[in-house]
């Protein structure tokens, strides 16, 4: 089926662009992401790379033309296609008509509000979706497939949630802000605000009964909405079968689609002393009602490094071992680097480059021998490096595997029709908001026929720590390695009058454009609310804005936002509160 080639709209301002150069001729193949055409704006010049292969069927526009935003200008299909257009820019009746007429699919509306088509009524025992997993993506999947008029069910063994709700995100955050209350507290005499004592306890009782609190009400809150959405929920383990039915307990149900939205667990290692009562992992140190003197973090990701911080933050000796040459080493080294040492001015120990290759318990204490040759004593271990797909319930599927995840393509669905598998267990972003993404669109995929790819480039990461760090898109390395040249805007918190005014006037915004276009390619935070400020970035890019489109726009006065807009402007050199640019 052929597909539209439209002039695309590079910017808010943009109405109109200009066609310089068709790179590819009719009749030539084309691969997805090989550039197309060249084309110009008012404001810069753009290639267009191919969003799919097949063959350039017909060039509407050509080379010199001036052509209204989101107009066709030239057909991308299968060879042997034939597209007969007589206008360049008809009526949208005529179009349809024209399309028809050359025997091409008719843009259908959004598939959020395309008609379902009539089926066969359903059984009492049968699905149009069988949901299995009530995490992020299970619950986002189930609700969807609700919304667009499915028989839905969704099968859940324990806490609906999943592994954010119950054992990652949420807790982790809970505990975060005791972190960052005490962090006030340091600081609060400084403040002008002299409390009666300085002296305060933790109550771990109280703490984890919280927490417990804060998850409850969160996961009653989804089974709640998924019951008002007529979701009909079955509780227990689901074995999944290839003619797509679910066995749960003495049950079986069966859906004209299935959903496998399992999630993921705990990551293990396989060394001597793993096993010890006193090695604990994210699920396990989440109930810990005690606080230990002092403890060992074996890995420096996500989850180590926030976790280690409310543990160094509550007195505890916290030290953390990373085998990579610095933490959390999927962000930007620069970030890395700095939160490295903000982190060890907070008082943890982080050493790199090492791994641990035994672990000895004796007199109810963990000796940790590492790789270097070195001994590492500690009360208590955590051991957080990493987690993988959870695959319980689905062996009897024989699907295509990619080490120990589950391959799916751009609509989320496996190498059995009709199967998909969103989140956690495909390995592609283990994160609980990229979940989300991927529920929503593998459920409107098995209600209407692959209509929808799931778009991931632009998702948004954090790490909760304080102060905060987030990222979105390449790092500097990355870019420099993808683009060549590059341009690279800073801003530090250190002169922003709410950092300062919050005691927070600590880190800084980097965006990463492409020298040429000045397209953005990467935004890293480490400061306030790093976590919030992320997702404008993550918005700006999935728009397609470019730095200077960025430029134009305003931010409010006196807020942290105000960094990452002069970040912008440093990539042009024209921040005001930066110094000027040394050539």
């Amino acid at each position: 089926m052929a597909v539209e080639i439209i002039m695309p709209k590079l910017g808010v301002d943009m109405q109109e662009g200009e066609i310089i150069e068709w790179k590819k001729q009719e009749g030539d193949e084309v691969k997805e992401g090989e550039i197309l055409l060249e084309i110009m704006s008012d404001k810069t010049n753009m290639e267009l790379e191919a969003e799919d292969s097949g063959v350039l069927l017909k060039i509407v526009r050509g080379a010199g033309e001036t052509v209204p935003v989101t107009e066709i200008i030239g057909y991308l299909g299968a060879a042997g296609e034939v597209v007969d257009t007589a206008a360049a820019s008809p009526a949208p009746a005529e179009a349809s008509a024209q399309l028809e007429a050359a025997g091409l699919e008719v843009p259908k509306a959004p598939a959020s509000v395309a008609p379902l088509a009539d089926k066969a009524p359903l059984a009492d025992n049968e699905y149009d979706i069988v949901v299995v997993g009530g995490g992020p993506a299970g619950y986002y999947a189930a609700i969807r497939g609700a919304q667009l008029g499915g028989k839905i069910a969704i099968v859940e063994k324990s806490e609906f949630g999943g592994t954010c709700l119950n054992k990652g995100c949420i807790p982790t955050k809970t505990y975060l802000k005791n972190a960052e209350i005490l962090d006030g507290l340091k600081i609060a005499a400084g403040r002008g605000i002299n409390l009666a004592s300085t002296n305060y306890t933790i109550d771990m009782d109280k703490t984890v009964d919280f927490k417990n609190s804060v998850v409850k009400t969160l996961t009653s809150g989804v089974q709640g909405l998924l019951k008002a959405n007529k979701v009909t929920i079955f509780n227990g383990l689901g074995q999944v079968n290839p003619d797509k039915t679910v066995t749960i307990g003495n049950e079986t149900i069966k859906g004209r689609s299935v959903i496998l939205a399992t999630g993921s667990k705990v990551s293990r290692i396989n060394i001597p002393g793993i096993d010890s009562k006193l090695v604990m992992t994210s699920d396990d140190i989440l109930d810990l009602r005690e606080i230990p003197k002092s403890l060992a973090v074996m890995g420096g990701g996500v989850v180590g490094i926030e976790l280690g911080l409310v543990y160094a933050a509550y007195g505890t000796e916290v030290t953390v071992v990373e085998m990579a040459d610095r933490i959390i080493p999927a962000m930007d080294k620069e970030i890395s680097l700095e939160l490295q040492k903000i982190l060890a001015k907070k008082g943890m120990k982080i050493k790199t480059s090492v791994g641990v290759s035994e672990i000895v318990e004796a007199n109810n204490q963990l000796t940790l021998k590492l790789n270097d040759g070195s001994e590492l004593v500690a009360d208590r271990a955590l051991l957080s490096i990493g987690r993988v797909p959870q695959l319980a319930g689905l062996e009897n599927l024989n699907l295509d595997m990619d080490r120990g995840r589950i391959k799916v393509n751009a609509y989320q669905e496996t190498s059995i029709p009709g199967i998909y598998a969103p989140g956690d267990v495909n390995g592609t972003k283990m994160l609980a908001h990229a979940a989300y993404r991927m529920g929503e669109v593998a459920a409107e995929n098995a209600m209407r026929g692959n209509v929808r790819k799931a778009n991931l480039e632009f998702t948004p990461a954090a790490v909760y720590t304080h102060p905060e760090v987030a990222m979105c898109g390449l790092t500097e390395e990355q870019a420099r390695e993808q683009y060549g040249e590059v341009l690279v805007g800073k801003c530090s918190f250190t002169g922003n009058g709410r950092a300062i005014a919050s005691n927070e006037a600590h880190g800084f915004v980097k965006v990463i454009a492409d020298a040429k276009y000045h397209e953005i390619l990467g935004v890293h935070i480490v400061g306030p609310v790093a976590a919030e400020l992320i997702n404008e970035a993550a918005t700006i890019m999935e728009a397609e804005l470019t730095v200077d489109d960025v430029a134009q726009s305003i931010h409010g006065h006196p807020t942290f936002s105000e960094v990452m807009y002069e970040a912008f402007l440093d990539v042009l050199g024209e921040a005001i509160h930066n110094p000027p640019k040394r050539h």
